[in-house]
């Protein structure tokens, strides 16, 4: 998603630093706490509503913190794209790692759309779908 390399030289050693995943993963949690329990009850199945809040007491608490959640994963979002889409990446000059780059690259693209998407997803559930319903 984001820029899974971002080129460090000191002394030709590139370091690569992954932020795809953690991206991928705060996204998700916004569809945990709002968008899947609203679209279980909204489909008539309230009681795995009430057996995963039983089971699963985390998602209590991220529902009462989601306004943090959002907030917090939409910065990561930002961080991310800015760091995805800065105009200073550059790739090696050797042809093998110059199309290792290009294609995690590819992959940190996927990884950040699909995390975009996944938020979209999770704020229209837990803002917008409350205001069209309510």
């Amino acid at each position: 998603m984001t820029r899974a390399i971002s080129v460090v030289y000191d002394e030709n050693i590139k370091i690569p630093k992954c932020w795809g995943w953690l991206i991928l993963f705060t996204s998700t949690s916004t569809l945990l706490c709002c968008a899947v329990p609203i679209l279980l009850v909204s489909l008539g199945f309230g009681a795995v509503v009430a057996s995963m809040a039983s089971s699963l007491p985390f998602l209590v608490t991220l529902s009462q913190h989601k306004h943090w959640i959002f907030l917090g994963s939409f910065v990561l979002l930002l961080i991310a794209g800015w760091t995805l889409y800065r105009a200073e990446r550059v790739c090696p000059i050797d042809p093998v790692q110059a199309e290792k780059c290009e294609t995690i690259y590819k992959w940190n693209q996927w990884f950040y759309w699909c995390a975009v998407i996944v938020w979209l997803i999770g704020f229209f559930s837990a803002y917008i779908l409350v205001l069209i319903v309510g």
